[in-house]
Parts: C-alpha cells; structure tokens; sequence
C-alpha cells in the first residue's frame, strides 16, 4: 500500500472533527473539516462517523475540484475548494451544524454587535447568506458574498462555516461563532439587545487584530489587544542582553 501523503495533517483533521462533536459544536457526521495544502486540501470523506474514521478516510483535493483515491469528499467541497481559491490566507475551514447557529440562520438575519466579541466574524456584524441547496455552486455563490471582509458567516437555514489560518484557530471560531448565537439567543428572550455603535466597534476591530499575540509578534502601529500593563522587570532583561 502507497504511503499516504500528508499523515500529520490527516491525523490533525481527524482530531478536529472529534474535538468539535465533543465541544458540542456538530453532531454525528452533518459537518466537515479541512485544511489547506501546497497542491489543494484535505478534507473528511462523505457520511463516515468521526469515531471511525481513519486517515485514509481524509480526501486529498486540488483546486480544480479534482480528488485522489476511493473515498468521495464531503458533500459540502465545494464551499470549502471556494475559500481556499479566494481567500488565500484561509488555512483551515470548519462548517457545522451547531444548534444555536443553525437555530438562528433559519431567522435569515445577520447578528448585530450586541456583544463585542461578534468581531471574531471579522466585522461589525455576523453575516447570514442567503439560502441556496446544499453542495451546490449556489451555496458557495452565496457564501462568498456573506463572507466578504469576514471569516465567517451563518448559512440560511443550514449551520455556520468559518476558517482561520490553521484548524486550532479554525475551530476556536466556530466555538465562538455558536456561543455568540446562544447569547444572543438569550438575550432575546430577556427583551431587545442594546447594540453596540459602529464607532464602539471601531477600535474593538483594531485591536482584534493583535488578539492572542505576544509582545514579540506586534508590528509598528499596531493596536494592542491587552492595554494598560507595565512590564516590571524589563530592566533587568535589557541588563542581561547587553552582558550577553
């Protein structure tokens, strides 16, 4: 048996698709994984159970539409081929059908910024595509154009797909993605969420872009994500750098 190419990276898809059933993100085998490489993607296979599938099970695809060996992919390849060949710094993309996100797009509404953390969507608001069938170029149309300047968005009367620029971060935006869902869920039935202004959001979008990054990885200009800390023992470093 030909060795398989890019073993890691099936085995990292795999562990994907397990963490998000067990976070409670999807259920039995309605959503789908994949993760970019050099000639295309990998992708989980059409209808096999998480639990039981193996690395074989992970399709390799191209940007052509193409795929390699017996297993056929995911019905829902083409949104996934469509971001990778539009959105070149997408490394990892996550679609599910997770409860409350699937809950709200059969509203058809996009989610406002009730909450700061409807940023991770990349914009002010969590777009909701229009509705087109399943696994078709229709959806992926629609997709596109919801995703515009975002890394995700809820598809009408279906679930959410995000991406991010490695499956780590890939599936930490769906997890967010549904807990902005159940939230805004909630504070419906409290009354009428206060939201947040365009100008609120503004500098929330700034720093976003500098969320999670150590000192070390900040350019010139950039907004900082954690403000308002002194670093105590920096002369102390500076010392031993120069003794260095």
């Amino acid at each position: 048996m030909a060795k398989l190419k890019y073993l890691d990276l099936r085995e990292a898809v795999i562990d994907t698709c397990l963490k998000m059933n067990e976070e409670g993100i999807n259920q039995g085998t309605s959503g789908n994984v994949s993760v970019r490489t050099p000639e295309g993607f990998l992708m989980t296979a059409s209808g096999i159970p998480y639990h039981k599938m193996k690395p074989e099970h992970v399709v390799e695809m191209d940007l052509g539409g193409g795929y390699v060996g017996e297993y056929l992919p995911s019905t829902e390849w083409r949104m996934h081929l469509d971001i990778f060949k539009n959105r070149p710094e997408a490394g990892a993309v996550v679609h599910t059908h997770s409860i409350y996100a699937t809950a709200l797009s059969c509203l058809r509404k996009d989610i406002p910024p009730f909450h700061y953390m409807i940023g991770i969507a990349g914009g002010t608001t969590l777009r909701c595509a229009k509705y087109a069938e399943y696994g078709t170029p229709e959806l992926s149309k629609v997709m596109l154009a919801a995703m515009k300047d975002r890394q995700a968005c809820l598809l009408a009367n279906h679930g959410q797909i995000v991406f991010g620029p490695d499956l780590a971060k890939a599936l930490w935006r769906a997890g967010e993605v549904e807990t902005l869902c159940h939230q805004y869920w909630a504070a419906l039935q409290a009354g009428k969420p206060v939201i947040l202004t365009d100008k609120e959001m503004s500098t929330v979008l700034a720093r976003f872009k500098t969320y999670g990054k150590q000192p070390g990885e900040l350019k010139k200009g950039d907004a900082e994500s954690v403000i308002g800390l002194v670093r105590r023992d920096l002369g102390k470093v500076r010392a031993a750098r120069k003794k260095a």
